[in-house]
């Protein structure tokens, strides 16, 4: 609990909203800088795909999680940016969407098509 003195001197405002780098908007256009991997926090153990992009429209830099098995990106593809946080990857607010621009969607998915841009055959 802060005291008067330090809202007066520190200027405190009560409720303080994170900015969204999307910017109430439900998807945004962005260009990937570096594709790697991560692992995840303590109980889990995997090799999680991340990419690191810049929306376009507002050239701020984020980190963004490619869904799915298997992708095609490269440093300069375009993707298409949701949100979604991935609770096991600290940082990571925001995913990327399967089947459009650059990234590919997955060959073979029969269950959740809608989610990894997989038409019915």
């Amino acid at each position: 609990m802060s005291t008067i003195n330090q809202h007066i001197k520190n200027n405190y405002k009560k409720n303080i909203k994170k900015l969204n780098a999307l910017n109430n908007c439900p998807q945004k256009k962005a260009v990937c800088l570096k594709v790697y991997t991560k692992t995840p926090k303590k109980p889990n153990s995997a090799i999680r795909k991340v990419a690191n992009v810049r929306i376009l429209s507002t050239k701020k830099k984020i980190i963004s999680y490619i869904p799915g098995i298997g992708h095609n990106l490269q440093e300069h593809s375009i993707v298409l940016l949701r949100g979604g946080r991935i609770p096991d990857l600290p940082g990571v607010k925001y995913k990327l969407i399967r089947g459009k621009y650059d990234l590919n969607s997955i060959k073979n998915r029969k269950t959740s098509r809608s989610k990894y841009g997989t038409k019915k055959k």
